[in-house]
């Protein structure tokens, strides 16, 4: 394997072009600073069908939310039976690692009301506002299906100088997604291999996802939102940059297990969902196969823990994204319920 230096010019541009590169560079800097020539890199690999093409039609842009029904909603519901309601997202604040220049801030003011005077009405009101000043990929988020693509082409064929704009995505944004209320499967793959946390570049993939679902005497069926615990997250505070810059994850055998079964998305308790160092030299392999390919949603930074503590392995699932025109990922709060 043939290694080269990292240069400020590399770094430049890795922070100009976002995830896919700073990502890279995380793991770089995690393996000593260095990143793989681009003589170790494996070609582009062709699929099978031609992927750009929707099963649900040229104009769908929601991909695997198809698969939510009515009927599977109502059985979602049925799942309730203690009425405990499970938190699966982190604190979003400028401790929370992330990969760079990703960052989430927040700014509390007071607006027009400096000095004695500044309250509003006979009954002097006063109130205060707030901003967000970040990115929509830092703390617990979902991936939409504009965030990855092959080759500047994204899910259903859209090429990426047809519908990315400086002002938000013109197809593919989040706010077409719907609000699902769906089965939800916690897999616990720590437990599994009877660990508190699984080892970094520990790939998750059918046969791991087939033990565990068999050993919690769950099925994982179309229409599914599939949590996988590992414990990474135990990472964050005592090794930040480690928790970005390597994991345990999903692997491609296990993406493509997971999409054969028609779920509607995916997550984890890791920056990245996929297994980082990757089972090959190609850069988010199974980002591509889940968004670009299969419409399949991606969940990051996912709080498994007190569900994987309950051992809840079925409940109901609520992924509910705020609705912000042309966005390509957003920070949410899913809800679980049993």
């Amino acid at each position: 394997m043939t290694f080269v230096p990292v240069s400020r010019e590399r770094m430049a541009t890795a922070r100009r072009a976002g995830l896919g590169a700073a990502l890279a560079l995380a793991m770089a800097a995690a393996s000593g600073g260095q990143l793989l020539a681009k003589d170790d890199a494996a070609p582009a690999g062709k699929t099978e069908q031609d992927w750009t093409k929707s099963k649900w039609g040229p104009k769908d842009e929601v991909g695997a939310a198809n698969y939510q029904t009515p009927d599977l909603v109502k059985k979602a519901a049925d799942l309730v039976k203690t009425g405990k309601v499970y938190n699966l997202a982190m604190e979003s604040n400028l401790s929370l690692p992330a990969y760079e220049p990703r960052k989430m801030e927040i700014m509390v003011v007071q607006p027009a009301q400096a000095g004695p005077a500044g309250t509003f009405g006979p009954n002097k009101a006063t109130y205060n506002d707030d901003m967000i000043v970040g990115w929509n990929g830092a703390g617990t988020h979902i991936d939409g299906l504009g965030h990855l693509g092959v080759d500047h082409v994204y899910y259903n064929g859209h090429k990426i100088h047809e519908f990315a704009d400086i002002k938000g995505l013109k197809k593919l944004g989040l706010e077409k997604f719907p609000p699902v209320v769906a089965r939800g499967v916690l897999l616990d793959i720590a437990a599994l291999k009877g660990v508190d946390m699984l080892k970094e570049g520990t790939p998750i993939n059918s046969k791991e996802i087939e033990e565990a679902a068999k050993k919690q005497g769950v099925e994982i069926r179309q229409g599914d939102v599939v949590l996988l615990h590992t414990g990474w997250a135990d990472m964050i505070g005592k090794d930040n940059k480690k928790y970005i810059a390597v994991q345990p994850g999903l692997g491609m055998d296990g993406a493509k297990y997971l999409t054969g079964k028609g779920v509607i998305a995916i997550g984890s308790d890791t920056a990245a969902l996929e297994v980082l160092p990757g089972e090959t030299k190609d850069l988010f392999p199974v980002h591509q196969e889940l968004l670009a390919r299969k419409g399949t949603y991606i969940l990051e930074n996912i709080v498994t823990r007190d569900l994987a503590a309950d051992k809840a392995s079925e409940f109901m699932v609520i992924l509910s994204p705020p609705r912000i025109t042309g966005s390509v990922q957003a920070i949410f709060t899913p809800v679980a319920v049993r």
